[in-house]
């Protein structure tokens, strides 16, 4: 569990008031001169402990999966695997 990429101890505050990391992250890296510097802003794609707000704007410019699909998603990949995100 991270926040702001640090571990954190869960709490019961943190985990209802805070957007936290849970279990992995895939790092982006833009492609495009309109996101090149995703992976210096930190843009990830990782699990949430908010995952009843999945579909809802609530990160913070991050994109949220459920964990257990995350966790299904990350063996799937590869690093520099190409990723397309849609709106």
């Amino acid at each position: 569990m991270f926040k702001s990429r640090h571990p954190v101890k869960a709490t019961k505050r943190l985990l209802r008031e805070e957007d936290l990391i849970m279990t992995r992250i895939l790092w982006l890296e833009g492609l495009d001169a309109r996101n090149a510097n995703t992976h210096e802003r930190f843009i990830y794609i990782h699990g949430t402990n908010h995952e009843e707000k999945i579909g809802e704007p609530a990160s913070h410019g991050c994109i949220r999966m459920r964990n257990a699909d995350l966790l299904e998603l990350f063996e799937l990949v590869k690093e520099g695997t190409p990723v397309v995100i849609k709106a």
